[in-house]
């Protein structure tokens, strides 16, 4: 097992932008960082400078580690009532490319999954007008009962408070519900930018930030752990980007029930932002230094490569990420917003990148415990789609082409 370089407090760099010098000071002497502070480093264009500083907290926690992990993506349905600008994944449930699985068909998908050797299935989808809260929690004991090894990481904040409006439960007993069920861990999705005024232009019929934000603290309370993002690159000022990571880390203070924190690269491609431009690389990295550097109560800070491309990922390694996120598999999301990445990445290719970029490659399973492959039970081989009891065939799916 890699150990963790002993780092010993280095003297900062000579930056180019004075008004770095300040905020280096403190994350030198292990102090927060303010508002004025993260409104410093976002305005700053000099992004070695900043990334110098991310790239010393981020070798202090964790040295040469770097994690990912063996994931596929699960997404049952994309029929959402919402209709966010930001959203090219969403469909009415009578327009073309409209679908929704029969649970057999996600359950065997599921199954080529742990045929892969995944430890985690991440569950996000639409908010269906017509299918129950039943269908879901169904949907989670299935792959409980057939999986039970698997970590079902499911359901961002958005996704509850509408099973709650639907099955009309308060908060605290649909996750009660969800847990019971089989749900692990929640994912981070949904946070977008936390501020009312951007909310209300790229997402006016989801959750409130400071809904998303309680549904978090409900969740922790009773013991199901999640993620967090910020969707960044739209409209959002870097006011507002300060204001949404020291809110997330207000909130960490008190429950300390965030795993991860995962900056998302706006993909405006299909979406009703169509003529925003994408954030560039520069972007990118800052944002994955500003938020190593703001959050100093989140453990673990991701470089998604579906959306950063795996070139800036890797790079990210060196600006405060230490993690990779997972091989994926089938990721439909950002595709259909127009990401041109893969939608899958095997275990060797992400081991070759964390390599490439001078780190240590972990496997880690979803809250960060290292994977021990020798270990592990021999995954079952992979069996035709025809061949598994209750299976519906694509054809017979709900999917409107």
């Amino acid at each position: 097992m890699a150990t963790k370089t002993q780092l010993t407090t280095p003297s900062a760099p000579a930056f180019q932008d004075a008004k770095l010098e300040p905020v280096a000071k403190k994350v030198l002497a292990g102090e927060r960082l303010d508002s004025a502070d993260g409104l410093a480093l976002y305005e700053s264009h000099d992004l070695l400078g900043v990334g110098w500083l991310a790239n010393y907290v981020r070798e202090k926690r964790h040295g040469n580690v770097t994690y990912f992990n063996v994931n596929r993506h699960i997404n049952p349905t994309n029929v959402c009532v919402a209709h966010c600008k930001l959203c090219a994944f969403g469909r009415s449930p009578d327009s073309p490319g409209a679908y929704t699985f029969a649970l057999d068909e996600i359950w065997q998908r599921a199954g080529e999954g742990v045929a892969e050797g995944a430890t985690e299935f991440h569950i996000v989808g639409g908010l269906h007008p017509d299918l129950s809260f039943e269908y879901y929690l169904e949907l989670i004991r299935g792959l409980k009962q057939r999986f039970p090894q698997v970590h079902l990481k499911a359901f961002t904040m958005v996704e509850v408070g509408y099973y709650a409006r639907i099955s009309k439960l308060s908060i605290r007993d649909t996750l009660l519900a969800m847990k019971a069920a089989g749900v692990d861990s929640l994912p981070g999705g949904g946070a977008e930018i936390f501020h009312p005024r951007v909310r209300k232009i790229i997402c006016d019929h989801k959750v409130s930030g400071q809904m998303w934000l309680q549904i978090a603290r409900t969740a922790h309370e009773i013991g199901l752990r999640s993620n967090a993002t910020m969707l960044y690159g739209h409209i959002e000022t870097n006011e507002e980007r300060v204001d949404h990571l020291i809110q997330l880390r207000d909130s960490q203070d008190k429950t300390h029930g965030f795993v991860a924190f995962i900056p998302l690269a706006f993909h405006p491609a299909n979406t009703g932002l169509s003529h925003i431009p994408s954030p560039t690389g520069f972007d990118d990295l800052k944002a994955i230094a500003c938020s190593r550097l703001l959050l100093d109560n989140f453990d673990h800070i991701k470089a998604y490569w579906i959306m950063l491309t795996p070139r800036i990922a890797q790079v990210a390694l060196r600006f405060g990420a230490n993690d990779l996120d997972g091989t994926v598999v089938e990721e439909k999301i950002y595709h259909d917003a127009g990401a041109t990445t893969p939608e899958h990445m095997t275990r060797a290719e992400l081991e070759r990148l964390i390599r490439e970029a001078g780190r240590v490659p972990v496997e880690r399973d979803t809250l960060y415990n290292p994977v021990d492959r020798e270990k592990m039970p021999i995954p079952p081989a992979r069996v035709s789609s025809r061949s598994i009891d209750g299976f519906i065939p694509e054809t017979s799916l709900t999917l409107n082409i």
